[in-house]
């Protein structure tokens, strides 16, 4: 019979979702005998929950990111996870675990794969209560590790640093069952390209930097503000705007006069990141967990703008710690530090020197082989 995979996530930003396709594209390569299922958690509950729990989401990342990021810090405490937040999974459990119980117990499944806590918590706490006995593992998709990924039952964490497995270890998780391995991105970036047949399809000259501006898989953030202040750079481009599944964004930024130094082009959703990362010389990005992880691979050095205050400020934290980043922390200055940090070559080597060093292109291969281990 043949192995049976269930990867996991929920669809609350792009990243969780992206590290999911990732991993089932790692286990399909490893093992294309297995029966691998990829599957948003939040397809499993009701339409209300689902509503509240994604859309709510985006709307504290638009409207309210330091309510955001307070909550994100509040219920980041040490030891036992019995507050406030454990109520509202207990709640989540009673309303929405009996679509994923069926789904676990129809066709039992040799390991779900997990990379967002929400499936992570459900698993534990029916295998605490005795209605299953199925193998999870738990892949952090961002650079700490915040107290709601601390889920157990659970056979083994796949984390991103070293202080992200200590941080679980405070928590009362053994050593053993955490493994370094970064987060897991498309094995396409493990992958060499060749440079210069890629500016050649994407209409890249080379004759200039290349600057990546990114809007996220969601497009979201002060993207139009940012896209005014990158067109204002002295030093001329080659500027790649990604404005993710925001086509309104698009279709707007696609009618701006840009000045005639710069050579501009504006896309929508892609899946063509590791070959806009491959001629990439900057990207001008929030730091998510997915295109961070992206950037390291391919050694691009990140401008990083507008952090969501939580999981994305100790993302950007880890990156300037080991000189893979500059930060703008103001627009009105973003002009400016982007002119200034583009004339500097060495500076600009450096930091795409420090960014590849912490690159695990590998991330989701090295993930699956020991998750297949633990079956």
């Amino acid at each position: 019979m043949a192995t049976r995979i269930l990867v996991l996530s929920a669809s609350v930003g792009a990243g969780h979702m992206r590290a999911a396709e990732a991993v089932e594209k790692a286990m399909r390569q490893l093992r294309p005998d297995a029966e691998v299922l990829n599957l948003d958690v939040l397809t499993l509950t009701n339409a209300i929950f689902r509503r509240v729990y994604a859309t709510a989401y985006l709307d504290l990342v638009n409207k309210a990111p330091h309510l955001l990021g307070y909550f994100y810090d509040i219920t980041d405490k040490p030891g036992p996870r019995d507050s406030r937040g454990d109520r509202l999974q207990r709640l989540v459990e009673r309303l929405n675990t009996r679509r994923l119980e069926k789904l676990l117990t129809d066709q039992p499944w040799d390991m779900v794969i997990n990379t967002h806590f929400l499936p992570a918590s459900l698993i534990a706490r029916a295998r605490k209560k005795g209605k299953s006995t199925q193998k999870q593992v738990t892949v952090v998709t961002d650079f700490e590790a915040h107290a709601f990924w601390d889920n157990q039952p659970c056979e083994h964490y796949f984390v991103a640093t070293e202080e992200a497995k200590r941080t679980l270890a405070a928590r009362g998780i053994a050593m053993a069952d955490m493994t370094v391995t970064g987060i897991p991105i498309d094995p396409l970036f493990a992958v060499e390209k060749d440079v210069a047949a890629l500016r050649k399809k994407h209409k890249v000259g080379g004759d200039r930097p290349t600057v990546l501006l990114m809007a996220g898989g969601f497009g979201v953030g002060p993207i139009e503000r940012m896209f005014d202040a990158a067109i204002e750079v002295g030093t001329p481009l080659d500027l790649i705007v990604v404005c993710g599944k925001n086509a309104k964004l698009k279709a707007k930024l696609e009618k701006v006069k840009t000045p005639e130094r710069h050579r501009v082009q504006v896309m929508g959703f892609t899946k063509e990141m590791d070959e806009l990362l491959a001629i990439a010389d900057l990207i001008v990005s929030k730091p998510g967990g997915l295109t961070t992880s992206e950037c390291l691979a391919r050694g691009v050095p990140m401008a990083i703008v507008n952090p969501i205050p939580g999981q994305e400020s100790r993302n950007s934290d880890f990156l300037l710690e080991h000189g893979a980043a500059i930060k703008i922390n103001s627009l009105a200055a973003m002009t400016y530090k982007l002119d200034e940090l583009l004339g500097d070559k060495p500076r600009m080597a450096t930091l795409a020197r420090n960014a590849r060093a912490w690159g695990r292109p590998r991330a989701a291969r090295e993930i699956c082989e020991r998750a297949l281990a633990l079956v």
